[in-house]
């Protein structure tokens, strides 16, 4: 099993739909694993989190990042090759979870390093068990790489 961390994990949901950032959370609540979670609401505020620009100075660097792909401003490809593409930042795990099943965005996601893609299942049981594996995989079973 992977070690513990000493902090709980910081989660990043970059998530625009306001529905599914209340059923993400709700489902996260249920899983009962120890973290925090921020969330920002389009790909240009996701951006300025990550690189800590602006009112994010002090952000904290995410254990794993939770990318939707449709998203204003920056859609979440876009996040995701400035993440992969950062030398500090790209060993961050990017979870892409998103609704589209288009071959091309799942083709386009793991092109740009995306570690995992997950369609958002619609049922709220069925994503409080997504989240359960999310968690369990990233904050038990796999060691995370030092910031």
């Amino acid at each position: 099993m992977g070690e513990r961390m000493s902090e709980p994990p910081e989660v990043l949901l970059v998530e625009d739909n306001p529905a599914d950032i209340r059923l993400t959370l709700e489902a996260l609540k249920e899983c009962r694993f120890e973290h925090n979670i921020r969330v920002v609401r389009d790909g240009l505020e996701a951006t300025s989190f990550l690189f800590r620009r602006g009112r994010y100075v002090g952000a904290p660097r995410p254990s794993v990042i939770l990318l939707d792909l449709n998203l204003p401003k920056k859609n979440g490809h876009e996040v995701l090759r400035e993440v992969k593409g950062d030398e500090n930042l790209k060993r961050i795990p990017v979870v892409v979870l998103t609704i589209s099943r288009l071959h091309e965005d799942i083709l386009r996601s793991y092109n740009l390093h995306a570690n995992s893609y997950i369609i958002k299942p619609v049922r709220v049981e069925r994503l409080v068990v997504v989240m359960k594996s999310i968690g369990e995989f990233w904050f038990d079973v796999t060691t995370l790489p030092p910031e």
